[in-house]
């Protein structure tokens, strides 16, 4: 195995969504940070959970050109609880499924082939669960 594999996969947050607690004031931050706004160091790394609620979205109409095959397509924020929120994409988008409010899982999906060798990039995405 080569050695920027071995280091890709030991490297947990890669396979799994993490971030950190501040043991101060209580708030969680995604991507994990050394120094939370309230100026503690005292941060505890935390597996976040599978599932969050839209907080808000919007459709891309006219993407970046490596993304112009999947376009229309949507982003939304995801609120996980305590504060953690990441923007995504919304896989597998319907207009139904824009709701504020509207639960979510996180899945690993594919985002891009990058360039001309076709190495697959993947990335966390969110897929509406049924109401």
């Amino acid at each position: 195995m080569t050695t920027s594999a071995r280091i890709w996969r030991e490297k947990p947050h890669r396979y799994r969504l993490e971030g950190v607690r501040c043991k101060k004031c209580g708030r969680t931050w995604v991507p994990a940070r050394q120094v939370c706004p309230c100026g503690s160091r005292g941060l505890s790394a935390m597996v976040l959970p599978e599932e969050g609620r839209i907080l808000t979205w919007t459709v891309v109409h006219t993407g970046h050109p490596e993304f112009s095959d999947s376009t229309p397509y949507a982003l939304v924020v995801v609120e996980f609880g305590k504060g953690a929120r990441l923007l995504m994409q919304l896989a597998d988008f319907r207009r139904e499924d824009l709701k504020i409010g509207r639960k979510v899982k996180v899945e690993f999906r594919k985002v891009q082939a990058a360039g001309e060798s076709g190495v697959l990039c993947y990335g966390y995405k969110a897929v509406a669960c049924s109401e």
